[in-house]
């Protein structure tokens, strides 16, 4: 079997919590982290768009940088990039196998993504990168990610309550773990945190990042802020995204990155799966992964912006707050079609469309993802509630072009 599905196939046995396998498998590789300038990125929302951010502004002032992120969206390759492209295949094919042949004989075997992060690590490193942008798993303090020996810069994106069965049921437990990655190096967080989590990671001596900023302009082709006297321009949409984008800035101030390459970097940063439109026809498809309260933000603000009848695709995984979700997307579509993930660990779509039928008027459960999307004649349709959906949905808009 191909090591990739190897690896993917063991995803099925679930994480395991601890940096220590970690730590032993990159001793075996030959700490391929200490040959790496690494920004750590953790948080509840917003790490994917951050760390998008920061490898671009990194790759816009020239310098090489590998960033490793989770989960995929389209495809596996996209979770190991190097200047901001998937790697290819057959490299990261070769860097898991060695990763995999140097964890042979360890008393406790990594679990699949303990052994990808280590060969992200020594890809990145093996490949001459002199940058690695480094998104957690879950929380930090126990993530693999954790494992690195040292770091340029700890960024703490967002928090929220999630995964409380392992990161706890407060917000100051969750801020333990995100303040995990700390570890003899500056700390960043923007400036939206929660009050409470503010006081937290300002007791730590974290810097906020963003206290500043003054949004000027939003519009369908993105949005402007100014921060640090400085004016600078994204595409994704959503005020959350001007805060993950100021975090950025400093960050880049923090590393001594040029403004201007930064300005660039800002402005070319795109990130899959994140209120993504996909025009087909006469019909406006909007792909998203966002996957709990706190990270609806930016698809129901730009759903408030267009007009006309509208069809939800949702699923969700079983871990996630499905009522939660029915709040705060089910009144704004006139139906919302309900599919099974595609995924070991989806939750019953039996409990979620009944959690959707206590806020939207037409309810339906499909048998699959083409079943729903053949059905979904709207205007706008929009898929999200995990990433696990996605990949499907935007095949089945591609075949139909």
């Amino acid at each position: 079997m191909d090591i990739i599905d190897q690896v993917k196939a063991a995803q099925r046995a679930g994480s395991k919590f601890g940096t220590g396998r970690a730590a032993e498998l990159l001793d075996r590789l030959g700490r391929p982290d200490e040959k790496l300038k690494i920004v750590h990125v953790a948080g509840s929302n917003g790490k994917g768009s951050v760390c998008a951010y920061v490898t671009a502004a990194l790759v816009c002032a020239g310098r090489r940088t590998g960033t490793f992120t989770s989960p995929e969206v389209y495809s596996y390759e996209e979770q190991f990039c190097i200047d901001g492209r998937p790697a290819a295949r057959a490299v990261i094919r070769r860097y898991l196998a060695a990763a995999e042949d140097a964890a042979r004989g360890m008393s406790d075997a990594p679990s699949a993504f303990e052994l990808e992060t280590c060969a992200a690590l020594a890809m990145f490193a093996g490949e001459g990168c002199e940058y690695c942008v480094l998104e957690c798993g879950l929380g930090g303090l126990c993530d693999a990610t954790n494992a690195v020996s040292r770091k340029e810069v700890a960024l703490i994106t967002s928090i929220s309550r999630e995964h409380t069965a392992v990161l706890g049921d407060d917000i100051a437990d969750i801020c333990r773990h995100k303040a995990g990655i700390i570890k003899n190096c500056p700390a960043l967080v923007p400036a939206n945190l929660c009050a409470e989590a503010a006081r937290y990671f300002s007791s730590l001596g974290a810097e906020v990042a963003g206290g500043d900023v003054e949004v000027l302009r939003r519009s369908r082709r993105g949005q402007s802020f100014r921060c640090g006297g400085r004016r600078y321009f994204i595409r994704m949409p959503g005020d959350e995204q001007i805060y993950n984008a100021a975090l950025a800035v400093c960050c880049a101030g923090v590393l001594g990155l040029p403004r201007r390459a930064v300005a660039r970097g800002l402005a070319r940063a795109t990130l899959p799966g994140r209120v993504e439109r996909v025009k087909s026809g006469r019909t406006l498809y909007i792909l998203d992964g966002s996957h709990n309260p706190q990270s609806f933000g930016p698809l129901v603000q730009t759903l408030s912006t267009l007009r006309g009848s509208k069809t939800l695709v949702f699923t969700c995984l079983s871990d996630k707050d499905a009522s939660a979700a029915a709040r705060i997307l089910g009144p704004l579509f006139a139906r919302a079609f309900i599919v099974p993930a595609p995924s070991y660990r989806a939750m019953d779509v039996k409990k979620i469309s009944a959690a959707f039928m206590q806020t939207c008027a037409d309810v339906r459960v499909f048998a699959d993802i083409p079943a729903a999307m053949e059905s979904a004649r709207d205007k706008t349709v929009a898929a999200c509630g995990s990433f696990t959906l996605l990949k499907e949905v935007k095949q089945w808009i591609e075949q139909r072009r």
